[in-house]
């Protein structure tokens, strides 16, 4: 198992990698809208949010010598079920490859975003 580091996306902010590297496949911890220039969440719209985590994960699957078309499986958690088709928007942008996905509802997530994506991507 090899971690995985890059410094064009935020720091964890806990006791984990940002991503790994096992048996040909890359396993992202859960991206939020934090901004790796400045280590803060600046973005508030559900939009902007999502608009950020996958920026996040872009830098993320670079560093690994991917992108989002080697994406097989996705973990989406939304604070509030009601941004599904805003949050889906943006998603789209980015997932056109349209791995399998997962999307949950949770009550609360790390620094009250409104949204968390983790990813499981070939290599």
């Amino acid at each position: 198992m090899k971690k995985l580091h890059t410094s064009s996306a935020p720091e964890a902010i806990g006791p984990y990698s940002q991503a790994v590297v096992s048996n040909g496949m890359l396993f992202t911890s859960g991206q939020i809208a934090i901004n790796p220039a400045t280590g803060e969440v600046e973005a508030q719209t559900i939009e902007a949010q999502t608009e950020q985590i996958c920026e996040n994960l872009k830098a993320i699957l670079a560093e690994a010598g991917l992108t989002f078309e080697n994406v097989v499986k996705t973990t989406c958690f939304l604070k509030d079920m009601g941004d599904f088709g805003a949050f889906n928007t943006v998603y789209g942008k980015y997932f056109t490859g349209k791995p399998a996905r997962s999307c949950v509802a949770a009550a609360c997530l790390p620094k009250n975003v409104l949204a968390e994506i983790e990813l499981i991507a070939e290599m």
